[in-house]
């Protein structure tokens, strides 16, 4: 008898946050590729638009939704839209974000409030959203509930200048813990992936400069990870393989925090 590939979404929905660019868009590409319909959520719908074309013209199915994390009414018109098209959503990659460097005595309190708007209260609105509807489905019986949330490496590991950004990513870690705990028996699994630093349109200008590359240089193997390194732990968190695995954070960040 053969096997069922170990990494099949064939039959899941799932939206993704940030889908608009970087990981996001990656996650949305490889969640497809895997036999998901893909729901694309992001603020900037004109650049979802190009990742929609891109994945239907390889056979998948995927929409763009205009989301704003931080705002519970956009995000509960996202979850409805997601619905209409595919019914309900029991993959969840909270995943959009932003950043925010400079010394914390010259940060103004209204850049600690957006920062902490999108990277900690958007996880919130999107996993209990996509909880609350994945109990009304039924998730105790199906239990095919998976919510995974992109956290960072500088959640737990200490980088100068990223003192909120830091913050925003560790609070991640321990509310998605709580939540695994809240919906343990509901059939829900809640995850976190703590990437290292992969050259993305947030940090990708940063990079490129003087500075920038004496930090990659201080990195134990003196180099950026890619966004590839991220896909095999994507698709174990979002599918069956990970039945017995919640409330817990997977560093990847190629040895960076060592």
């Amino acid at each position: 008898m053969t096997a069922a590939p170990i990494f099949d979404l064939t039959g899941r929905v799932a939206l993704v946050t940030g889908a608009s660019s970087g990981l996001g868009e990656r996650f949305s590409h490889i969640l497809a590729d895997a036999g998901a319909a893909v729901v694309l959520a992001a603020r900037r719908t004109d650049l979802l638009e190009a990742t929609r074309a891109a994945i239907q013209a390889k056979g998948g199915r995927a929409i763009a939704v205009a989301m704003d994390v931080a705002d519970e009414a956009s995000t509960i018109a996202a979850y409805d839209a997601a619905e209409a098209a595919f019914g309900t959503v029991d993959t969840i990659i909270a995943n959009a974000g932003m950043n925010s460097e400079g010394m914390t005595t010259d940060l103004p309190v209204e850049e600690f409030d957006r920062v902490m708007a999108v990277n900690l209260r958007g996880p919130f609105l999107t996993a209990r959203e996509g909880a609350r509807r994945l109990m009304a489905a039924g998730s105790p019986e199906k239990q095919h509930g998976r919510i995974v949330i992109t956290s960072s490496v500088t959640a737990h590991k200490v980088d100068a200048g990223l003192a909120v950004y830091s913050g925003s990513k560790a609070g991640v870690l321990q509310m998605g813990k709580v939540m695994a705990r809240d919906w343990v028996r509901k059939g829900i699994n809640v995850n976190m992936i703590c990437p290292g630093y992969i050259k993305t349109a947030i940090n990708g200008a940063w990079f490129d400069t003087p500075a920038g590359e004496r930090q990659i240089q201080k990195f134990p193997r003196r180099r950026m990870m890619e966004e590839s390194d991220l896909d095999a732990i994507l698709l174990f968190l979002a599918s069956d393989a990970s039945r017995a695995v919640t409330g817990t954070h997977i560093t990847i960040d190629d040895g960076q925090s060592l």
